[in-house]
């Protein structure tokens, strides 16, 4: 009888190791595709912020007299490289970073859309091949960020809910702050609210 509790006890150890292992590799392997994926978050903002000089320019050899909508534009754009620097490592972890990423991103679609209506005022502007261009890589730009924040969110989704199921929450919890909860990206403020459109 001894024998046989001991090889038991043995087969039982076995069975937990191997499922502590497998959950381990499972969050690890996770965790990688949330940081991944994230990397293609921040690929999509990058390419907006390359092409934010290049239709600044465009816009103020037409609309010379707009100085407060382009320096909106170069100080969003600005706030979002300060906050990039400080946040990109850690952001996936922390709900505050993405909140403050996500605040810069927003400030920055804010002063491109004034810099878009901006050059509605001139005609000749609309009429050049190369803010057309440009303005078709920002809308592009802008589908491309949508797309890969929806598959970071989806990312994060996946990592959390493996992380919070049973028996992998007990083995996040052993390796404390190496498998935090993933934040989400959340709609901009005011976003449920219907536009109001006036003819």
């Amino acid at each position: 009888m001894g024998k046989i509790g001991v090889i038991a006890v043995l087969g039982l150890v076995a069975i937990l190791g191997l499922s502590c292992v497998g959950g381990y590799n499972k969050l690890v392997g996770l965790d990688q595709a949330v940081n991944a994926q994230w990397a293609q978050v921040e690929n999509a903002y990058q390419r907006r912020a390359d092409l934010v000089p290049n239709l600044v320019e465009t816009v103020k050899g037409a609309a010379k007299f707009e100085k407060d909508t382009f320096t909106a534009v170069t100080q969003a754009r600005a706030q979002v490289g300060q906050v990039s620097a400080q946040a990109t490592e850690k952001i996936a972890n922390d709900p505050e970073a993405l909140k403050r990423f996500q605040q810069a991103q927003d400030g920055l679609s804010s002063a491109l859309s004034r810099l878009l209506v901006v050059s509605e005022k001139y005609p000749d502007l609309k009429a050049t091949q190369g803010f057309r261009d440009l303005q078709v890589q920002l809308e592009g730009t802008e589908n491309r960020i949508a797309v890969e924040r929806m598959r970071f969110n989806e990312a994060a989704q996946a990592f959390n809910t493996a992380r919070n199921r049973f028996p992998t929450v007990l083995i996040a919890s052993l390796f404390g702050g190496k498998f935090p909860e993933k934040a989400y990206f959340q709609a901009q403020a005011g976003a449920a609210t219907a536009p109001h459109v006036q003819f």
